[in-house]
């Protein structure tokens, strides 16, 4: 392939929504358009009828991810007017063989998926000899949240085969032009494009970088790994890390002593007994800067924490306080511009025992707090992200808050509502037996 493509997934459950995407994709410079595999699930080839009307001359993708039966899923996707149907590459060589020929007498090209191939680069050079057309390289949207490298295998099968070869899996601005030096022939990008809040100018971003060989900047669709952490978590709020790891809840009962701040950092531990303070202080010296201290005072007062914990957490950059139990000195605290949750605000402090431990696993509210856990806390409340996860939870939100975006724009460009925009009456449940669990 001389120009290399660029292909929109319009991985939608509603169809009125991937329609709208797609015509802005299209315009900003998408060549090919795929019906993701979530519309098609929730759609059906109506919705590969649907983009042929709409883009007569234009390159229509079903991804099918056909598994088995691949001579009626080809002839199907065909029929309904798809250019090129998709076949997963761990369906084995008898299913891709059945989607080959029914593809060579109906018209439709195969891409064979190598996502979740245990030796991708070995299947590749097989690939020609069953007739495939091109191969899709596909980091897994799950993988793509543990901070996995949607290129690396690219330059791998690249190596390997002449093949057309896609490649697909959080792809950006930034990345498309490294995706064509890796060796791409099209690029496949959906959340860039389809949870824009411009879709036409994200597709021409991207356009423009694939053209031109220079990344172009975004602030969003970016997954990372531990090494940038503290940047995705100071981009999203409590409620997107939430609800993009099943709606985990909070520690309840926690409250900012100041509006509008919001803090991200691995935790410091404290283990103390109602009233003293000890601890808790020693602990400022224990943390490093962007640390946040986690206090387990019980929950009540008296205050462990005041107006010279805070001066002193201020002054060694520490990013904030969490206190299961009471602090002093709100005024003060306010002032000093120290981020401090607690459950209860007490006048009176307790005594200096120097009972309880630091940096010691820690439980509040049913959730265990280890140290260097991440922590994420705002307005809306303090979320813990355990350190052999807070990856994946990181990203997890940064796609919530990106998908959040779009809805916006759908809500305030159409002037309509938020059930409308995802048809929430379609989805509600209307019969079946009793819910388990």
């Amino acid at each position: 392939m001389e120009r290399v493509s660029l292909q929109v997934a319009l991985d939608f459950v509603e169809l009125p929504r991937a329609l709208a995407v797609a015509g802005k994709a299209v315009a900003g410079g998408a060549d090919y358009v795929e019906a993701g595999t979530p519309l098609i699930k929730s759609e059906g080839l109506d919705a590969v009828r649907k983009l042929r009307q709409m883009f007569p001359d234009r390159t229509i993708v079903a991804d099918t991810k056909t598994m088995d039966a691949g001579r009626i899923e080809a002839e199907a996707a065909a029929k309904a007017g798809a250019n090129v149907m998709t076949v997963l590459g761990a369906a084995g060589e008898t299913t891709i063989r059945e989607c080959v020929e029914a593809g060579h007498h109906y018209g439709c090209r195969v891409a064979l998926d190598l996502i979740g191939v245990p030796d991708p680069v070995a299947l590749a050079k097989k690939a020609s000899e069953w007739g495939v057309a091109w191969l899709d390289v596909h980091c897994a949207i799950d993988a793509q949240m543990h901070g996995a490298d949607p290129l690396a295998l690219l330059k791998q099968v690249r190596q390997a085969t002449s093949l057309i070869l896609a490649v697909a899996g959080g792809i950006n601005s930034e990345t498309a032009a490294a995706a064509v030096q890796a060796g791409a022939d099209v690029v496949i990008v959906g959340g860039a494009i389809t949870k824009a809040v411009d879709p036409q100018q994200a597709a021409a971003d991207i356009r423009k970088a694939i053209d031109t060989g220079q990344a172009v900047a975004t602030e969003l669709f970016k997954r990372t790994g531990a090494e940038a952490i503290r940047e995705i978590l100071a981009k999203v709020r409590t409620p997107n890390i939430s609800q993009g790891n099943h709606n985990q809840p909070c520690l309840y009962g926690l409250r900012p002593i100041q509006q509008d701040a919001s803090i991200c950092g691995p935790a410091v531990t404290v283990r103390t007994i109602r009233g003293d303070w000890s601890k808790p202080v020693q602990a400022i010296d224990a943390a490093r800067p962007g640390d946040v201290i986690v206090i387990d005072a019980g929950g009540l007062p008296p205050a462990v924490w005041g107006e010279l914990a805070s001066e002193s957490a201020k002054n060694k950059g520490l990013a904030g306080v969490v206190v299961h139990g009471a602090v002093r000195d709100t005024a003060d605290i306010r002032r000093l511009g120290l981020a401090v949750w607690s459950t209860s605000v007490a006048s009176n402090a307790g005594e200096p025992r120097g009972l309880g431990e630091i940096n010691q696993p820690i439980e509040i509210g049913g959730q265990q707090i280890a140290p260097g856990d991440w922590i994420a806390a705002d307005d809306d409340g303090v979320m813990v992200l355990p350190r052999a996860r807070a990856v994946e939870m990181a990203n997890r939100a940064m796609d919530v808050l990106e998908a959040e975006n779009r809805i916006r724009a759908e809500i305030r460009d159409g002037q309509s509502t938020l059930a409308k925009v995802v048809n929430l009456a379609r989805w509600e449940k209307t019969g079946g037996g009793p819910v388990i669990g």
